[in-house]
């Protein structure tokens, strides 16, 4: 179905792009089926975007700008945009912040740090503060920013999370030893939750099927699951089906070659 939830166009330049799409829109009589069609995308993405729940890639908007010329390029100058707003996370990331939210169920396979759902705020501010691109006077807004999405835990019916790490990442020294000592520690302790279950692959594994890169998939009761990849340049997120199965099944493969859990969750079980 069509999204049709209205936002603030004040809330930054990702919802400001989405009001001013169905602007254009609806003054040229179309449907977001119809919108789609002339911009080669589906009209469940147009809803997206026009809620700020996908951030535009940069052929959407110029096929936008083609579509409505008396706009005269404002959708392209919107992407510039909003690729350069972070409000707490950057606007590529903005789609998967929503799968998280939404999600019943979360499985996180990474290889080299430790998820940024189970970071504390000093560790996350140490592997912030190492990107040369992060602006200081902003270091602590993207920090409270990744602690924000850890309260999906607190909620009445929060999801499950099913976290495969590889060895690496306990010792890769991030920040101080205090730091690590106490994010390994947090690790632990989060662990004892009954929806979270954290699992290693030994380093004596060798070669594996997760080498090529860390991925999220959130999962939502009965409709398609998101993936999200991560990358050296900005993540991806999708919900392909052909992708979306082929990573659930990495997922369980590194899930078979990982070392069982040394307790499940609850104060009832050793070492909680």
């Amino acid at each position: 179905m069509p999204l049709v939830r209205e936002l603030d166009p004040s809330a930054g330049p990702l919802q400001f792009f989405g009001a001013e799409l169905r602007r254009a829109r609806t003054a040229a009589g179309l449907s977001q089926d119809q919108l789609g069609q002339r911009l080669g995308y589906s009209g469940a993405q147009v809803g997206k975007v026009e809620t700020g729940e996908r951030a535009p890639a940069q052929d959407f908007a110029e096929a936008c700008d083609r579509t409505f010329p008396d706009a005269g390029g404002l959708f392209g100058r919107l992407y510039q945009l909003a690729r350069r707003w972070d409000g707490g996370y950057p606007s590529w990331f903005a789609e998967w912040i929503d799968s998280e939210r939404r999600a019943t169920s979360i499985c996180w396979w990474e290889p080299l740090l430790i998820p940024g759902l189970l970071q504390t705020a000093d560790y996350a501010r140490a592997i912030l503060s190492a990107d040369p691109e992060t602006p200081e006077d902003q270091l602590e807004e993207l920090v409270a920013a990744r602690l924000e999405r850890q309260k999906i835990f607190d909620r009445s019916a929060p999801p499950t999370l099913w976290a495969v790490l590889d060895e690496s990442v306990l010792h890769r020294l991030i920040g101080s030893r205090k730091i690590m000592y106490d994010q390994l520690l947090h690790l632990a302790d989060i662990s004892c939750r009954s929806n979270i279950t954290v699992q290693i692959v030994p380093a004596e594994i060798g070669a594996h099927a997760g080498l090529l890169g860390g991925f999220a998939i959130a999962s939502f009761g009965n409709a398609r699951g998101t993936v999200y990849m991560e990358s050296p340049d900005h993540g991806q997120t999708t919900e392909l089906p052909s992708v979306v199965g082929r990573l659930s099944l990495t997922f369980d493969t590194l899930r078979a070659e990982a070392l069982p859990p040394r307790s499940l969750a609850g104060p009832d079980r050793e070492g909680c």
